[in-house]
C-alpha cells in the first residue's frame, strides 16, 4: 500500500540512523558504542553531591574486537 507522507522535519540524522519515508521491506541499522567512564560520570538530577576520593577508570582491553557486526541483511 502506498505511504501517503505530510510534512516532515529532521533536525539530525546521526551516523548509525536511517531515514527513510515510503514503502520498505525491512530496515535494520547496527551500531556499537564503546563508553569508558569514571565513578559519578552518569549521574544526573538537581543539586547532586557525588564525592570520589580517588577514582581511576581501567580502559585497557586486552580482546581487539567487543561487538563484531557481521552478516547484515
Amino acid at each position: 500500500m502506498p505511504a501517503f507522507v505530510g510534512a516532515v522535519n529532521v533536525n539530525s540524522v546521526g551516523s548509525a540512523s536511517v531515514f527513510h519515508i515510503g514503502d520498505v521491506y525491512a530496515i535494520s541499522p547496527n551500531s556499537a558504542a564503546k563508553t569508558f567512564a569514571g565513578a559519578g560520570s552518569f549521574n544526573t538530577g538537581n543539586g547532586m553531591r557525588v564525592y570520589n576520593q580517588q577514582s581511576s577508570t581501567n580502559v585497557a582491553d586486552q580482546d581487539n574486537a567487543d561487538q563484531n557486526i557481521t552478516a547484515n541483511a
